[in-house]
């Protein structure tokens, strides 16, 4: 009877060391969810503020190109007969005033510009032209790969020839539009033909960069 009772009193004693046990152990684990949940949306946030630091210069970087290339680059065209820049060609070592223009007074000073073409850097076809006896009597000797820069007051801008074409005088395709920043450098041909020639020398090539002025 004795050893019933004492048996039956040590019973309830495990049950709330039992108890408490388990209070404790769900006390503990919500603490613990607690500082994880804490320690999630922190390591998040702090991912998402890192990610925006990162990231903030590009987007900025991005806005700024965007404008640049959405502004116009001349506010505007020269005159005819004006200096507008310099023609380099780095295989030549030479380099060439351009004038607005391609009459021959403009012809007889340096690289003449096609009025009715885009402006060199503009998106489009910019189209020079020179006598094969004065400027460009050395031109045969540029051709696919070379590059060729343009200076104006808009900027440099640096291009690479991807094609070389001897057409016929009268052929118009020279001056089409083209769907992107090109130009074409032209004069006549055969190079040491006595008289009028018959054909026009072509290097057609690509604005593969641009270093515009500060204003």
């Amino acid at each position: 009877m004795d050893r019933r009772r004492k048996e039956g009193g040590r019973r309830p004693k495990k049950a709330v060391l039992l108890s408490f046990s388990m209070v404790i152990i769900v006390i503990g684990l919500g603490i613990f969810s607690k500082n994880m949940i804490g320690y999630t949306r922190g390591y998040f946030a702090g991912e998402k503020v890192e990610s925006k630091a990162l990231h903030e210069p590009e987007k900025k970087q991005a806005k700024k190109y965007e404008e640049e290339r959405e502004a116009p680059l001349y506010a505007n065209r020269p005159a005819i007969g004006a200096k507008m820049g310099t023609l380099y060609i780095p295989k030549l070592e030479a380099k060439l005033p351009i004038y607005h223009g391609t009459n021959e007074d403009e012809l007889e000073k340096g690289v003449g510009h096609f009025k009715d073409s885009v402006l060199p850097g503009e998106k489009d076809n910019s189209v020079l032209s020179g006598h094969r006896d004065t400027v460009f009597r050395s031109l045969g000797k540029v051709g696919k790969g070379d590059r060729l820069e343009v200076a104006t007051s808009a900027g440099t801008f640096t291009y690479k020839i991807r094609k070389v074409r001897i057409v016929d005088k009268n052929d118009r395709t020279v001056i089409v539009p083209k769907p992107r920043a090109v130009l074409t450098v032209s004069t006549c041909y055969p190079f040491n033909y006595i008289g009028a020639a018959p054909k026009r020398y072509i290097l057609e090539a690509f604005l593969i960069s641009s270093e515009r002025s500060k204003k």
